[in-house]
């Protein structure tokens, strides 16, 4: 007989209703404790989860008889619950961004390791059909060598309190970029702009360079009338088009490319030719993210997997925003990382 992993569940707003939802239905696992500040989200949410323990003490998930916690709290927070769960000895899963600065994210990853404890991030994206796939095609190098990525997430969107635009939805495509592609960047560009909020950008353009001949851009906007979720990856063999608000073919892949030749007349005259083939979309399995990483995450804390979003992976994604925050303060300078 298998011993369930008994979790809590720190913030019940926005995202946690959704966390507590996908514990209380895993096999082996038991939902133990609800912990928010705010007793009347705790009224609502407790008649749903009889057997969970709802309290504004987060002392009764540190002194509890749990093995581990998912925390759904504002990103200022972050750092400080986690660093708490795991000086008690608790695997902790942190909404992203995983906290406010790279010397937070750097201090959580030191703990988990020297404690020998799992710290997960929840980049729920890369827990996707669509970006499983995404990953296998870049690494079987069905597109050939990368060429670019323009990444647009925009909306008329929900406005944040403690962070911006970037750190908000950028998170996501960066994480996902992190995941399926092995180069990392060698620098970072970005231009933003405040309208509603003091110093919360609610529009940025973020350029990311490589060592390689590869380029990767990402467009966030709190202001857009339209909703629009896409990336896509151009290669010199074929390109990619995810695109997340459509309900069926979220993928496409177009065999289309530049070929170039050099003609008789020398290396400074060249034959450009375009290639135009098929369009493939492929079989994507409906599934939730949310409850494949969850799933992931009991599974890296009971047979020590490696996991999918780790620590190291959420410090590489808050290197690139504190980088990012650094060059739009100074009006799109370069920032080496």
């Amino acid at each position: 007989m298998v011993n369930p992993i008994h979790m809590g569940v720190v913030g019940a707003g926005y995202w946690g209703p959704n966390l507590a939802r996908n514990i209380a239905a895993l096999r082996h696992t038991e939902l133990s404790y609800i912990c928010d500040i705010d007793e009347q989200q705790l009224e609502k949410i407790a008649p749903i989860y009889p057997s969970a323990k709802c309290t504004t003490r987060l002392g009764d998930l540190l002194e509890g008889n749990i093995e581990a916690v998912a925390i759904a709290t504002p990103v200022r927070t972050h750092y400080q619950i986690a660093k708490k769960f795991l000086a008690a000895g608790k695997h902790v899963l942190i909404e992203k961004p995983m906290t406010s600065t790279c010397i937070e994210a750097q201090d959580l990853l030191n703990l988990a390791k020297k404690k020998n404890l799992v710290l997960m991030i929840d980049h729920t994206f890369n827990y996707t059909s669509a970006v499983k796939k995404m990953k296998e095609l870049i690494s079987k190098k069905e597109l050939g060598e990368l060429m670019y990525w323009d990444s647009v997430r925009i909306s008329l969107g929900l406005f944040q309190h403690d962070v911006n635009v970037l750190w908000d939805l950028a998170v996501h495509d960066l994480a996902i970029m992190d995941y399926v592609i092995d180069e990392k960047p060698i620098s970072v560009r970005a231009m933003g702009m405040t309208h509603y909020a003091k110093g919360i950008e609610n529009i940025a353009y973020l350029s990311l360079k490589f060592n390689k001949s590869f380029i990767a851009h990402f467009h966030v906007n709190w202001l857009s009338p339209v909703k629009i979720r896409q990336i896509l990856i151009g290669g010199k063999n074929k390109m990619l088009l995810y695109d997340d608000m459509l309900t069926s073919e979220k993928m496409k892949i177009y065999n289309k490319g530049v070929d170039v030749e050099e003609t008789r007349e020398g290396v400074y005259k060249k034959l450009v030719q375009y290639r135009l083939g098929d369009m493939h979309s492929p079989y994507l399995q409906n599934t939730e993210a949310l409850h494949e990483l969850l799933k992931h995450f009991v599974e890296v804390v009971r047979y020590g997997k490696k996991p999918i979003s780790g620590a190291d992976s959420g410090l590489r994604v808050i290197k690139i925003l504190e980088a990012a925050q650094k060059s739009i303060v100074n009006n799109g300078r370069e920032i080496i990382l």
